[in-house]
């Protein structure tokens, strides 16, 4: 039975192969090696001394589940807003159809604040990759549940020799499991079932425990309260993943603040 990452998968293809008709792998890979990078996401992703993870804010218009989050999307104020609030890194959403994101979105970003950038999208191909360096990002979403081992490997790889991290995506013990083994440095936990979009936040306690502590581990999705942020720090996550609590906020920054205990 087809899934919405199936369908979003069908159309992100049809629209890489126009992507690539209109410039050729070769020049943006020549681009992708000029740009300069930008700061580790890796390196951000570090708990506070209370145990807060670091905050990873999502900028997000919408979602297949809940649609539309925000109206008044306006990304050079939004990313400002949540750098000033305290967020250790954003992730920009980049996929159009589904997310209502946009790479000019991420350009935006990469212009507004210094902190650094995920490309949140649907990632199986290197020229997707160069892409993301290119519009300024500091990491890639590669998801387990859309690629095979060897594929894995291959863009995280790649992505490295760009000097890109990878944000290492899985919802189940064998996805974890073989992320691991192709190399992944930071695993995110989403608790999100990627058949039904649906959540249940308790799961991250389960499969964040099969992520060694020598590896950055990142709880994603369902996340509303300092208390889940909290929660999620003591079951080993040293960053979290945060966006439609965010996002739907009278003021944004204001909400990193209170979710980062600092007001």
């Amino acid at each position: 039975m087809k899934t919405i990452l199936d369908d979003i998968c069908a159309l992100k293809r049809v629209e890489l192969e126009s992507e690539k008709a209109a410039e050729s792998f070769d020049s943006l890979y020549s681009r992708a090696k000029d740009t300069p990078h930008r700061a580790s996401f890796a390196a951000a992703m570090r708990r506070a001394a209370d145990g807060t993870p670091a905050l990873i804010a999502e900028l997000k218009k919408a979602s297949p589940s809940a649609g539309l989050i925000r109206g008044d999307f306006e990304p050079q104020t939004l990313a400002r807003a949540l750098a000033d609030g305290g967020a250790s890194a954003l992730s920009v959403l980049t996929e159009r159809n589904f997310f209502k994101g946009s790479p000019e979105n991420l350009k935006i970003a990469a212009r507004t604040v210094s902190i650094p950038l995920l490309r949140k999208d649907f990632v199986f191909d290197e020229y997707q990759i160069c892409q993301a360096k290119v519009w300024g990002a500091s990491a890639v979403l590669l998801i387990a549940a859309m690629l095979t081992k060897s594929q894995f490997s291959q863009l995280l790889g790649f992505a490295e020799s760009l000097g890109l991290d990878a944000l290492c995506e899985a919802h189940t013990p064998d996805e974890i499991e073989m992320l691991l083994s192709g190399g992944a440095k930071i695993v995110g936990v989403n608790c999100r079932n990627l058949k039904n979009f649906e959540t249940d936040f308790e799961r991250v306690a389960e499969l964040i425990k099969l992520v060694p502590s020598d590896k950055i581990r990142v709880s994603e999705s369902a996340i509303g309260s300092r208390a889940e942020l909290l929660k999620a720090g003591g079951f080993g996550a040293d960053g979290a993943l945060v966006g439609s609590v965010i996002m739907r906020a009278a003021s944004p920054e204001a909400k990193v603040r209170e979710l980062l205990g600092k007001q």
